[in-house]
Parts: structure tokens; sequence; C-alpha cells
């Protein structure tokens, strides 16, 4: 007596057989992972295109200063205003968040075309005492020549904000001419930069920037810095702002102003919480739609290929055979769909962000979780019908007419 084998079917066997089912129908196929493209299409554009426009905003916001932080002194009604530590900008940088300080001095100085000049025509114009990251902090560019560096910071130069420019009478300065002079106090300085303008900070724009040592060894500058800029990762700046004062002025930090951040950094916060919402409803709805797509068309197969898994029960099959080919079935779809979909949404993200002049960001981790989440959508379209189809006996589903 021959006792009948279990013939189990491999993976490769697995997959042949649901590819030969699928290019059998292969318009049927090419709409049944259409549908799962578009709604991985979908899922890639509602993330990737509100995450560009997202990254663009936050690049702008950033550059409002929402980074940045200012301490300065008080001045106490009817005193003298305190004056900060020589060192108060390298004790802000040890801070923990804070990756970078930076400083500027009053050194109370006139400015002057020439020496005959009365000094109270430019009386509106500020002589600071400048380090030469100072733009680094504040965000501002140079306009024509060249800000402060370590080659001329113990020199006598000075850069021209914007504004103090235009009132000193200097547009641009030309290369191969003799550069124009300033008398600071007592001394001639040589004009070697201007700056473009800094419309988020006016002070800086109505003033003359000296290099720090050149301050005080042509101007008697004492040292003793002004504004000391502070700047920190947006999550830190609250925790930088509570201790920036005491840090750097410990005996009184009350008589210490620390500005706020921005309002930008409020609409920065709240804007990445509105997207982030947004994201998950999206992308819920998009995977939603896909999901019901393929379970729609593998139930719809199973109804017409009733005399297939007929024959192919009465020839041997098992119910095992039938549960893994049409499970087979939707697991490629799904996964063909969601390939050919991330590739669109890509695509499609990339045109638009170009074209809205903003940085392109299509999150690597959306790419894989929209592939995966295709693939269980799959797994889950396809049981309902596999296990249907498994159940059907070779006389009902040959019984089919």
């Amino acid at each position: 007596m021959t006792t009948a084998r279990v013939v189990r079917l491999g993976p490769v066997e697995l997959i042949r057989v649901g590819l030969t089912g699928l290019r059998m129908r292969k318009v049927r196929a090419l709409l049944s992972a259409l549908g799962i493209s578009v709604g991985v299409a979908t899922l890639i554009l509602v993330t990737a295109v509100p995450a560009s426009s997202q990254q663009a905003l936050l690049d702008r916001l950033t550059a409002l200063g929402t980074d940045r932080l200012k301490a300065q002194p008080l001045v106490p009604e009817g005193q003298e205003p305190i004056k900060l530590p020589s060192q108060a900008a390298a004790m802000a940088a040890r801070i923990g968040p804070v990756t970078a300080t930076s400083e500027v001095a009053n050194t109370h100085q006139p400015v002057r075309r020439t020496e005959f000049d009365d000094p109270d025509d430019t009386a509106a114009l500020t002589v600071l005492a400048a380090r030469p990251n100072l733009l680094d902090l504040v965000g501002g560019s140079v306009h024509t020549g060249h800000f402060i560096d370590a080659g001329t910071a113990a020199l006598p130069t000075v850069v021209l904000g914007y504004r103090a420019a235009g009132t000193l009478g200097f547009s641009h300065l030309t290369v191969g001419e003799d550069a124009p002079l300033l008398r600071l106090g007592d001394r001639w300085f040589t004009v070697t930069g201007i700056l473009d303008p800094m419309p988020l900070d006016p002070d800086l724009e109505l003033s003359v920037f000296v290099g720090w040592s050149a301050a005080q060894r042509y101007l008697g500058f004492d040292g003793h810095p002004t504004v000391v800029y502070a700047k920190a990762p947006d999550s830190a700046i609250d925790a930088v702002k509570s201790v920036l004062a005491a840090t750097v002025y410990p005996p009184l930090p009350s008589f210490v102003r620390v500005t706020n951040p921005s309002d930008a950094l409020t609409a920065k916060l709240v804007a990445q919480s509105a997207y982030s919402t947004l994201f998950v409803a999206l992308a819920g709805i998009a995977l939603a739609v896909g999901g019901i797509g393929v379970a729609n068309t593998m139930y719809i197969s199973v109804l017409e290929r009733r005399r297939e898994i007929g024959l192919r029960r009465a020839l041997g099959a098992g119910r095992g055979h039938i549960r893994g080919q049409f499970l087979t079935e939707s697991v490629v779809l799904s996964l063909l769909g969601a390939l050919a979909g991330a590739a669109i949404g890509a695509a499609c993200t990339t045109g638009y962000a170009v074209i809205q002049g903003w940085p392109v960001v299509i999150p690597l981790g959306v790419l894989a979780r929209g592939i995966g989440a295709s693939l269980a959508v799959g797994v889950l379209a396809g049981v309902y019908p596999a296990v249907s189809a498994s159940r059907l006996t070779p006389t009902e589903a040959l019984a089919t007419t």
C-alpha cells in the first residue's frame, strides 16, 4: 500500500507559482499594482512635500536668529552701567548646550572723516570692538572688502555697518585704489570692509567695528564687553537663557538682560508639531486606501478563478498550496506597487521642490516604512481571499459555471 507524501512548496516555488498567476492576467496585475502605487506615492508626497516645505520654512526661521541669545547689562537708574567681566564670553561658552559665543564692546569713541569734523556730526554711530567670529554669530555678511580676521584684529583698521557706511558717504571699496581713512579718537584707521544690511540687528548696522586688540591698543578700550552673544540649538535655547545672565555676571544676574529668542522660534515649534500631526493622518489614509484596493482585487480574483482552484485541488494541490499561491500574489502585487509608488513619489517630490526653490527632503525612514507597510498590507489583504480559496473543495470549485 502506497502512502501519499505531502509536498511542500519552497519560497522559490511559491514565488514562481504566484508570478505565473500574475503573468496570466497582466492587465489586472498592472491595475492592481497601480492602486498600491497610488497609495504609496501619496504617502511619499504627503510626507516629503510638506517636509521639504517645512525645511525651507525652518531654514528661514533659523536665519532670523532663533538659535541666538544676546546678554547685555542694564543701566540702573541714577547709576553707572555695570561692567561685564572681560571673560564673559568664555564663561558663556562653558554652558553645556552653547555651541559658539562672541562679543562686542562700545569704545565710546567719536567717528570723523577729517580731524576738523565736529564729532557730534556722527554721534549716531557707535565704535564697537569686535571679535572675528561676530558675523557667524549674528548671521551677517560682507558687502565689499573683508571683515576683521586674525591678521587685522590688532591693526588700525575698521569695518563699517551698512547704514554707518551710508552715513559716512561710502557705498563700496574699489580694488586698486587707496582705502579711505576714518579718524577714531586721535587715531586714523583704514576702512577695509562694508557689511550687508542686518535688519534684525539695526544697532550693528549703525556701528563701526574695530578689532578687539586694536581697540585696546589704540582707543584705550578696557576689555569689558557690553554685549555677549551665545548660540545654541533651538531645543536648548530656554535652558541656556535661564542660566546665561548668572553665568556672565554672577554677582548680580538680575542686572543683565537676556533677549528672548525671536518670536519665530514659537512659530517654528508650532509648525513642527502641526506638520507631524498632518503626516500621520495623511499617511494612514493613503495606506488604508491601498490596502482596500489590494483586498478587493484579490477577493475578486478568487471568485473568478474558482475553476482553476478546483483543477489544482483535483490534481493534488493541498489547501496550504492554494493559500500560499494567493498570498504570494497579494504580497508580490503590493511589493511591485510599493516600489513603483516610492519611485513616483520621490520623483514628483523632487520636481516640485526644485520648482518651488525648496531643499529636497525625502526621509529614508518614510520610504522604508512605506514599502514595509505595503508588504504588511499585502499580507493582510491576501489572508482572507487566500483562506477562502483554500477552503473550496475540488467539487465545489469545478461545479462553478
